[in-house]
């Protein structure tokens, strides 16, 4: 996997905004300081301080991550153009974190917009996602023809567990395993992805890149095809 990155971002709420820098290993580590704290997690929308102890001012917390409040980070993207081979675009994130909406309920809103700026153009999802997954497969099906994500996401080793997911970080590489895993048709049957699932590399976010890195094609694994059809 590739070294330590450092995603330019800012964090606004109610109290103004502020530019920072979150840096990620690209799997379970995301750290970034806002206003004089550090902040770490393993998904945007799970921050919490060091420390474990919510400083009272000026943020807003629900179960001891930060919310109310809008997260924005770029991350360098690279993408297979055509026959002009591999080049790097850039993918602005901006996570919206709602208020809490009362004991046992989370929070009222959280919806992520991805933008990849490539060329001078843009290509963006439609509001309303509230995962990389979903938001990432339509932001593919965006894309002029021949442009195609080169990211964890997209890669022909990584899977999701049939129980559902998070935001980010939750999408399982297979790539130490790839003779397990291609033999997987689907959640049921004598090749499901519960057999596989203990073969596992590791986790990874979507928007990662290693050397192993090959593009997803056909209906393969437990989620199939990326992009998944509409």
């Amino acid at each position: 996997m590739s070294a330590l990155q450092r995603w330019p971002g800012r964090y606004t709420d109610r109290h103004g905004g502020e530019d920072v820098v979150f840096e990620s290993d690209g799997r379970e580590s995301i750290r970034t300081t806002i206003r004089g704290v550090r902040f770490e997690g393993d998904s945007m929308d799970g921050l919490g301080t060091l420390d474990g102890e919510p400083p009272e001012f000026p943020f807003a917390f629900f179960d001891g991550a930060l919310c109310s409040c809008l997260l924005e980070w770029e991350v360098p993207v690279p993408v297979t153009v055509g026959e002009q081979g591999v080049r790097t675009a850039v993918l602005h994130c901006a996570l919206r974190l709602g208020a809490p909406a009362g004991p046992g309920r989370g929070l009222d809103a959280e919806t992520l917009i991805t933008t990849l700026r490539l060329d001078g153009h843009e290509y963006r999802n439609a509001e309303g996602h509230d995962d990389f997954e979903d938001a990432l497969n339509e932001l593919q099906r965006r894309l002029p023809p021949g442009v195609r994500l080169r990211s964890c996401v997209a890669c022909a080793w990584s899977d999701y567990h049939p129980v559902g997911h998070g935001l980010m970080n939750d999408l399982a590489c297979f790539r130490d395993a790839r003779d397990v895993y291609r033999l997987v048709e689907g959640k049921y049957g004598p090749d499901n992805i519960f057999d596989a699932w203990g073969a596992r590399t590791e986790f990874v976010q979507e928007t990662w890149l290693c050397g192993e890195f090959e593009h997803r094609a056909g209906n393969t694994g437990y989620r199939g095809a990326f992009p998944a059809p509409n």
